[in-house]
Parts: C-alpha cells; sequence; structure tokens
C-alpha cells in the first residue's frame, strides 16, 4: 500500500487517478472543485469510459486546502500548469519528510516548479498521455490511452536512488488498471508528450475539431509537422535526449500511431476557452517560444499559435 496518498487538484485526470486506486484500497483524500466534491459526497466517483465503469467511495473528501489534514506519504499534483506554483506552496506542508509529489500535468516547467519548493529529493515527474474529461460533478469518463503513465525522479541519479519507491507507485497504478512505468530519464518523456500535445491543442482549440480532423487536414497536417520540426530544434539546443532522432521520424509515429489512437479526444484547451477560463498555453508552445527566445531559434509556428490562444483568450474575455 501507498499510506496516506493526496490528489492535489482532483479534476478530470486526478479524479481517475485517485479513484482506480481508491478501488484498490488506498487512502486516498480529493482536494477539488466544491460542486464535484460534494458530488462525490452524496454518490461517490463514478467513473466510465474505455477502461470500465466504476463506482467509489471512501475518500476523504476537501474542497479547501486549509482543510487538509497532515503527513501525507505521497501526493499526486494534477492541477492546471498555471497553478502549479500556488497549488506546490499549498499542500508541501501536508507532506512527509519522507514523503513524495508526483508532478502528473500538462506542460514543461512543473517539474522545476515542484523541485524548488517541495526539494528535488521529494519530486517526481510523472507523463500522463490519458484523456479524460468531467460529464458532471461527480461523474468522470476516461476517453482517449496513448501510452503508459511514466514516473520518474527529478534527475537520473534520484530515480536510481528512489527506485523502489517509484516501483512501488507504478505497481499499484498498474494494479488499479492505469498502465504505468518507470523512467530512470523522465525528461524525454515529458519532450514526447510536448511534441504530442503542441501540434494538437493550440490548434484544436482555435478550430474547434478532434485531432483526427487535425491530421486528416493537409493545411493543418503541414503546420504541425512545421510544430515538431521547431520543438526539435529548441531540444537540441537544451541538450535533451529524445527518443528520435530526427523530427520526420516522429512525424510518422505521431500520425499514424498516436493521433489514430486519439483521434476523436477534442483538446481541454477548447473547453478552457469556452469557460473563459486560462490555458495552458505557456507551458506548451509558450514555453518552446521561452525555450527559442533563449537560444536565438526562430520558432514562429509555435510561437504564431501561443500569441492566437493569448488574442482569443483575450477576446473571449471581453
Amino acid at each position: 500500500m501507498l499510506g496516506k496518498v493526496l490528489i492535489a487538484g482532483a479534476g478530470a485526470i486526478g479524479s481517475v487517478i485517485g479513484g482506480l486506486l481508491r478501488k484498490q484500497g488506498e487512502k486516498i483524500t480529493l482536494l477539488g472543485r466544491p460542486e464535484h466534491i460534494q458530488a462525490i459526497a452524496r454518490n461517490g466517483l463514478e467513473i466510465d469510459g474505455i477502461w470500465g465503469e466504476h463506482r467509489v467511495s471512501g475518500f476523504e473528501l476537501v474542497s479547501d486546502p486549509a482543510e487538509l489534514g497532515t503527513d501525507f506519504d505521497l501526493i499526486f499534483l494534477t492541477v492546471k500548469s498555471y497553478d502549479t506554483d500556488s497549488a506546490i506552496r499549498e499542500v508541501v506542508p501536508k507532506l512527509k519528510s519522507s514523503g513524495l509529489v508526483v508532478s502528473a500535468q500538462n506542460g514543461l516547467g512543473n517539474l522545476e516548479t515542484v523541485a524548488g519548493v517541495a526539494g528535488a529529493e521529494r519530486t517526481l515527474g510523472g507523463r500522463v498521455i490519458f484523456g479524460a474529461e468531467i460529464l458532471s460533478p461527480g461523474k468522470v469518463k476516461v476517453t482517449v490511452y496513448a501510452d503508459p503513465v511514466m514516473i520518474g525522479g527529478f534527475t537520473p541519479e534520484l530515480s536510481v536512488v528512489l527506485k523502489p519507491k517509484i516501483e512501488k507507485i507504478v505497481a499499484a497504478l498498474n494494479g488499479s488498471g492505469v498502465p504505468s512505468g518507470y523512467a530512470e530519464e523522465i525528461r524525454p518523456y515529458l519532450w514526447a508528450k510536448i511534441l504530442y500535445n503542441c501540434p494538437l491543442n493550440p490548434l484544436g482549440a482555435l478550430l474547434d475539431v478532434n485531432y483526427g480532423a487535425l491530421a486528416d487536414n493537409p493545411e493543418t497536417r503541414k503546420i504541425m509537422e512545421e510544430v515538431i520540426r521547431e520543438i526539435f530544434l529548441v531540444a537540441r539546443a537544451e541538450k535533451v535526449t529524445l527518443f528520435w532522432k530526427e523530427p520526420d521520424q516522429y512525424a510518422r509515429e505521431f500520425f499514424e500511431r498516436l493521433v489514430p489512437a486519439t483521434r476523436n479526444h477534442r483538446a481541454s484547451m477548447i473547453a478552457d476557452l469556452k469557460r473563459n477560463k486560462p490555458t495552458e498555453i505557456e507551458a506548451m508552445n509558450g514555453w518552446i517560444l521561452k525555450l527559442g527566445e533563449k537560444h536565438g531559434i526562430p520558432v514562429p509556428y509555435n510561437e504564431t499559435l501561443t500569441r492566437m490562444i493569448r488574442a482569443k483568450a483575450k477576446i473571449q474575455l471581453k
């Protein structure tokens, strides 16, 4: 067993992880929005979709971080990237000195933010590449699955030191039905997710279409190919070792395997814009733009998508 586990940010992904772990008997506290938490308190958490139908109860339920208990052994941080700094500062005081935080979030930069507060020795990166959505308060649906959740330490050296603890988390996730694995080096996996998200999320949000429609259209397909090419240039400048040697090699896997597996999925950024909520563009294409500027590498496709999402968000807020 994992001990006391906190899901800090019990939205769609956090609810699925926490719910399936709870079904396996883990002690889970969900920290989330009041309407979602109140619905779970009344009727339990309903999980539907490609991983089956589940109704789970027996959680500790909290909507205000001030009401949290202490001595958590493990925290899954599943908040949006723009809330990472404030959220980790709220929950780290609740963590045991020997406890760990898994940043299971979109985008780049989260791992460094968490480590800056919790300490690198207590920070794990989690690459999550399954999709879920909240259908209504208390009800979530797993919509797509591309690859296992991968978990590793802040550095390869820390991954080795923490391997027994990481493998225990991985085993619990696998036992709950969430395919997972140990990663000695987590950053290539986080960049692999960036390579997946950056071509799809902003374009899907701007055009309000699913991922399959983007791949089917030769115009958007060309844009996505250029986004991928720019990310490879930036990754090389950052000395990140990717799993693919050339952008064309990744693009083939992207269009032939990853997008077909998730073709009906719609970017969460669509809902964010429609609800006048912040988007995670700054941790995705915006982060590539930031790194491009750092290294003097032009990234016009990533820059354009970043600026268009920023503009759309401002227009819809008026």
